[in-house]
């Protein structure tokens, strides 16, 4: 099986080196940075599968070395910022898939990529589905992973792209927040919701032609979300 690798980017050497210390116990390889910078440099030299990046970093933060990653790459990313709500909800904003506030126990951390890890590997891939689900103009093919709208390939993330297999495999269903992070994330919901949100706006975002008024992706107040099914 091909090794998974993992780039740590934190200006702190003692957090990078300490994760260093539990991804390779759970066998990851392990590419180190210190800036955004040295992020983007490592991504160009290295082939990479999961991201753990500091928000707050020197010469390039986290949250434009993300910008800068999601132009080109779909791969997880996992930011560590601060406990302020602001610096989450931007990270998620800007293409993270998932965040971990500091000071951080490693052990959640490691849960984190494990269950990224799982998502950006498996996802779509299962053995006994293939073939198209399609809704409108809304199309996604399990053996390709591949989302269109309208014939046009959509860029997902990895998290991204669950949600959407999720709802598309459950069209017309309307799940509820908790539903869709547990189902999705694979782990208990606890204060989900702005995290849930933030994903859901960036696929009407990328899926709709008005996510004002969304085609596809819907909203039932007080209830949850679900895909329409036409």
């Amino acid at each position: 099986m091909e090794r998974l690798n993992v780039l740590v980017c934190d200006d702190d050497t003692a957090i990078v080196d300490a994760l260093e210390i539990y991804l390779k116990h759970e066998n990851y390889g392990v590419i180190k940075a210190y800036t955004g910078a040295q992020a983007l440099q490592a991504l160009a030299e290295h082939e990479i599968h999961l991201i753990v990046l500091d928000v707050m970093m020197p010469e390039m933060d986290g949250l434009s070395a993300t910008i800068r990653i999601r132009e080109e790459r779909n791969i997880p990313i996992i930011i560590s910022a601060k406990s302020e709500d602001t610096d989450k909800i931007a990270g998620l904003n800007f293409g993270a898939d998932d965040y971990v506030t500091k000071p951080f126990n490693p052990l959640e951390l490691m849960a984190r990529v494990k269950s990224q890890m799982r998502r950006y590997t498996t996802l779509g891939s299962i053995a006994h589905k293939s073939g198209i689900l399609k809704t409108g103009g809304l199309e996604l093919g399990r053996e390709g992973k591949e989302v269109r709208v309208d014939g046009e390939v959509i860029r997902l993330t990895p998290t991204e792209y669950g949600i959407v297999v999720f709802l598309m495999e459950n069209m017309g269903r309307v799940f509820s927040i908790a539903q869709i992070y547990e189902q999705v994330w694979n782990e208990p919901s606890y204060a989900a919701e702005n995290t849930v949100a933030v994903h859901i706006r960036r696929i009407r975002e990328k899926i709709e032609i008005n996510p004002r008024e969304p085609k596809y992706l819907k909203v039932v107040w007080g209830i949850g979300y679900k895909i329409e099914k036409y």
